[in-house]
């Protein structure tokens, strides 16, 4: 089935579909996701609206229409993939970081309350997958044209964990009933300096960004 999860109408007929042929539904993954590039200034509310519908509000949506048919199944699970940025917040990022905090703010809120329920949840923060989300990422209307390719080479050269590992651990979490998963050293160590560091790893993130900045630039020059 193919819907346009910015669209309220989509999802609300997604959830009528899926529970018409499913009255229990044993797994629900949240996967979907889009991402938007450029300082807040650089992107309208409605740029930010998209991408608030499609990581948080279709999610949520779901779960909330789908949730009778999970609590209905013994030993179902449900699965919410918020993201690295879910866990730090960089410059950048802002309706993305939003969404995923957001997501991931509602998955810890649920692990707690469906727990009599017999239902699991997990929590997804996947690093640098090597996912089309880059190549799909939206950029922020008032980036500059001249910085378009740079937001997405950047992103690029980090997304190479290989997808069908993480699939299989996020399986695996599922089947342990983990309720939190890091995929790679790209999440797991950010996370680790954010707990360690709650303000000062701000600073070290803008250091190491400015410092990707420069070379990806460099590069683009000399290339």
């Amino acid at each position: 089935m193919v819907a346009d999860l910015s669209d309220r109408a989509e999802v609300d007929r997604v959830a009528v579909t899926v529970l018409a042929q499913y009255p229990s539904v044993g797994l629900l993954i949240n996967n979907a996701g889009i991402a938007l590039s450029g300082r807040f200034d650089q992107v309208t509310v409605e740029e930010f609206d998209r991408v608030m519908n499609v990581n948080f509000q279709a999610p949520m949506l779901l779960t909330h229409q789908l949730l009778p048919a999970l609590t209905a199944t013994p030993g179902s699970h449900l699965v919410n993939v918020s993201s690295l940025f879910g866990l730090i917040a960089p410059a950048g990022q802002s309706a993305y970081s939003a969404s995923k905090f957001a997501l991931r703010g509602l998955s810890q809120v649920l692990h707690s309350e469906l727990a009599d329920n017999g239902v699991g949840v997990t929590t997804v923060h996947p690093g640098g997958i090597r996912t089309r989300i880059a190549r799909n990422a939206r950029i922020g209307s008032g980036v500059p044209t001249a910085e378009i390719e740079a937001h997405g080479r950047r992103a690029a050269a980090l997304l190479t964990y290989p997808p069908e590992k993480a699939a299989w651990q996020i399986l695996d979490a599922v089947a342990r009933r983990k309720a939190r998963l890091l995929i790679a050293g790209s999440a797991k160590m950010p996370d680790a300096l954010a707990r360690l560091l709650p303000v000062g790893h701000i600073s070290l993130m803008r250091a190491v960004t400015s410092t990707f900045s420069r070379t990806s630039k460099s590069d683009t020059l000399t290339g």
